[in-house]
Formats: C-alpha cells, structure tokens, sequence
C-alpha cells in the first residue's frame, strides 16, 4: 500500500520460482533482505527497460560489494514496460516489479521504499544516465552509518555532464531558486540518483506530500531542516533526449511546491525536532569509531600544520608562552567546529555555543600539557632555538590531541547507541 493514499500496489517477486507471485496488497516476502535496494520508477519505458536493468544487474554482479535487489516501480505505465518488468523479475533472481495504478514519480518511490525490508534504500533513473561507477561512492556513507542520505550532484566541479544549454539552465535556475527560497544548501535537487536509510526514510515519508517530480526537493529539505546528514556525490551524467519530462507542467507544480513548503517551514506545521530526534534516539547516523579517528586525525593534522604557521607568524613578534596562547586558542574553536560537523556528525545550530564551551575546557587542558613541556624545556635549556621550542610543542601536542579525542567522544558528543549498517561483501549476488 501507499503508505498515505492507501493505494493498492501489485508486486512480482524476484527469481524463477516467484513466477507466479503477483499479488494485491501486502507485497509477497521476498529472498533474504538485502544490505541495498535499488528502485527504477518507470513510466512507459518499453523501448529501454530490458536492456538498462541487464546493464545495471551487470554492473552489480561485477563491481558491488554489497548485497543488493533491484526493484522496478512501474507507476501506471500504459505500454508494454509492466509485462517486460514481470519478464525480468520472473528471469533474474534479485530483481522484483512493483505496479501501481496511478502516475507520479514520488507515488512510485513511497510505495517500493515503504514495503522494502532492505535498510538501503535508492532510486535513479532508468535512462542510466547517472554513470554507475558513483553507485558505491553514494551508498557507502549510509552503510557505514556516516550520512542518513546521499545525492549526485551534477554541479559540482568535480562532475562531468554532458546536456543542452537549455536543460543545463534549468537546472541551475531551480536550484538557485531552492536555495533562495527554502535556504536550502543541498547544490543538486532534482538528479535522479538518490539514496537513504530506510530508518530515515520511515521518519520523513508520512511528511512528505508531493507525489511527482518535487518529492525530490521537498525530501531533501525537509531532511536538512531535521538536522539530518546529506552526503553528495559530484557524478558523471548524460542527458537523455527522450525524457519523460514535460518542463512546463513540471516548473508550475515545483514553484507550487516550493511554495507550500516554505509556507509550512514558516508556520512550524512540520515536526522537525521530532525527526531530527530519530536520528539522535536510534544513533545509526553517527559514524563508527574507525571512521571518526580518521575524521579526527585528518582535522588534527590540518589544525597542527596551522598551528605551527601561527606560532612562528606570532613568536617574531610574542614571546613563546603568548604565541603559543593564541595560536593554540585560534585553532582550537576552528577544530571544535570541524570535528563537531566532521567527525562526531553534529548539525544544526542546537547546542553550538555549550560545544564550542566545553570545547575551551579541553583547550584548556591542552594548553596546560604544551605549556608545561614549554616550561619544562626553557627550565633545561634556556637558550632553546625556536625550532626545537617548536619540537617540543608538537610532541606534547599529539598527547594533548589524545586526550582531546578521548574528551570529545566520552564528554562533548557521547553515542547514544546505535551502528552502522553491516558490511557484507558476500551473501546475496
């Protein structure tokens, strides 16, 4: 079903044996769940459906670590694309069909994202327009647990993309409309390549209200007002002539979109912190210890390298104990940041200035440790150079870093609970 219009859906279950499991309502069980469940939605697509679901099955069976299904959302097709969809669910072992009656991309998307038990949810256009070689690079965040959602982005610089003047200003347009207008600061609205927590997904799709070619924006900004983690991914793409878009009709249903949900966002009508709590009760969004000592290190190592530029900037003109107050304290508030945003996956404006409090505390604590090895130095060797002043501090430093890692993570941003997903290189293919 729909999870809000209740509409009824028909589902084909993947394999040989499933040949006969079409049913009405309740989706029939599939095989084991996978880690990532990847879904089409499709609208008269006849001509390519076969032969880009045989380029993608391809792809995963070659190149993707984890295991996965692919699920073709067929939303009231009226050509042949249902029965070629039935065919590939009937012949290929991990991949499902799922029909509705109605038209409308966001319809498709609700419904095979609300009856998918994997807990990796994505959906990109049939068209294969988005190159797959950024298929891993957009699910890995979620399954570690780094970012509850992710999008290509075909503005980055990094990316390369390959459409009409015309389409290219669209594009641009709307999504400088989206940042104007809902402060949005996601760059890539509307490409076709998506994914998310099926976690996340349950708390932001019963507040989703759009059904077609906006449900794209208005997830993405409600999810980024709730706090929750939008990882982007600059891809490759290729514009397809023969897209389903009528741009006209589309444009005024977006501007109606845009509207309504800078109307809402404006009277408070959507439960933000509610949402922003599942992130924060369940956990799973946090990133692991692993990926947070990278996250700290690499932050680590760019504030030392700043540090020492601003000690031997200021010791030509302060004397030691001084340039190493200020150059410490500088670096120390742009680290609290950095790891607060970076490392312990810390949004939103909540709790910034108790942080960046306790932050100093620590600061503190750190600067007793290079301060006193300082001390300690100049008390053996008064006529200590600069640079081995400089020796000192930052071996004292990588201490007063250890004890600031352990600080921030049992002090400032305890866990609450929560992994990330399971990293299964095997298993279902």
């Amino acid at each position: 079903m729909d999870i809000r219009t209740g509409q009824t859906a028909r589902r084909v279950t993947s394999g040989a044996a499933a040949t006969a499991g079409m049913t009405t309502g309740a989706a029939t069980p599939l095989l084991a769940a996978p880690v990532v469940d990847i879904v089409l939605p499709v609208y008269n697509e006849e001509a390519k459906l076969r032969e880009n679901v045989l380029r993608l099955v391809d792809h995963l069976d070659r190149s993707f670590p984890f295991t996965w299904r692919v699920t073709i959302a067929d939303n009231a097709s009226t050509d042949a694309t249902w029965r070629i969809a039935m065919r590939l669910a009937a012949d290929l072992r991990h991949v499902a069909a799922l029909h509705l009656d109605q038209k409308g991309r966001g319809r498709a998307l609700k419904a095979a994202w609300s009856a998918s038990d994997a807990p990796v949810l994505v959906y990109m256009d049939v068209d294969l327009a988005t190159d797959l070689g950024a298929l891993l690079p957009l699910v890995a965040p979620l399954v570690s647990g780094h970012s509850d959602l992710a999008i290509g982005t075909r503005l980055a610089r990094a990316s390369v993309v390959e459409r009409g003047p015309k389409r290219e200003a669209i594009s641009r347009c709307y999504n400088l409309l989206t940042r104007l207008a809902l402060r949005a600061r996601f760059s890539d609205a509307q490409c076709g390549f998506k994914a998310i927590r099926a976690d996340r997904a349950h708390d932001l799709l019963p507040w989703i209200e759009d059904d077609g070619w906006f449900f794209d924006t208005e997830l993405l900004v409600v999810a980024e007002r709730a706090g929750l983690r939008i990882h982007e991914v600059p891809v490759d793409w290729t514009d397809d002539p023969d897209s389903r878009v009528d741009i006209l009709p589309t444009a005024v249903a977006d501007l109606r979109g845009i509207a309504r949900v800078g109307r809402e966002l404006a009277l408070q009508k959507l439960p933000l912190a509610e949402i922003g709590r599942g992130r924060a009760r369940r956990g799973a969004g946090r990133p692991r210890l692993f990926g947070q000592l990278v996250s700290f290190c690499l932050i680590g190592a760019a504030s030392t390298l700043a540090y020492a530029a601003l000690y031997l900037l200021l010791r030509q003109a302060l004397p030691a104990q001084a340039a190493n107050l200020l150059s410490l304290l500088l670096t120390a508030v742009a680290n609290t940041a950095a790891n607060r945003r970076f490392t312990f996956g810390v949004r939103g404006a909540g709790g910034r200035l108790r942080v960046q409090g306790q932050g100093l505390i620590v600061f503190a604590l750190g600067l007793a440790v290079t301060s006193g090895s300082l001390a300690l130095l100049h008390h053996m060797d008064r006529a200590a150079t600069h640079t081995v002043e400089l020796a000192v501090l930052i071996a004292a430093s990588v201490v007063a870093t250890l004890l600031r890692f352990l600080l921030f993570k049992a002090w400032i941003f305890p866990a609450r609970g929560g992994r990330g997903l399971p990293r299964t290189a095997g298993g279902l293919r």
